[in-house]
């Protein structure tokens, strides 16, 4: 499985597709900068509709745990998704 850090993540946040899969509701409280949202159960159903085979994703959720599971999913689809560890709420404690 391929992850990332947040660390690593915020030295290529400008440059990068960062999609935040939780919930509509969660993205809108508070999110990282530049990141798209797409809801986990969306992005599973329909892929295509959101990714392209050609492109890196970085994926993240609150905690890490559902984005990694997503991420597995959409790898074996044939994706180039990044895990996030430690998801939004690492992201927090780093800014």
């Amino acid at each position: 499985m391929n992850s990332i850090s947040i660390d690593e993540l915020l030295k290529i946040v400008p440059s990068s597709s960062i999609i935040d899969i939780r919930s509509s509701q969660s993205y809108n409280n508070n999110h990282i900068p530049g990141a798209i949202n797409v809801p986990y159960e969306k992005l599973i159903v329909r892929p295509d509709a959101y990714l392209n085979f050609k492109q890196n994703y970085y994926l993240y959720c609150q905690k890490g745990v559902s984005s990694k599971k997503v991420v597995s999913i959409l790898n074996r689809m044939g994706y180039h998704t990044i895990h996030v560890e430690g998801g939004y709420e690492e992201w927090i404690m780093k800014k």
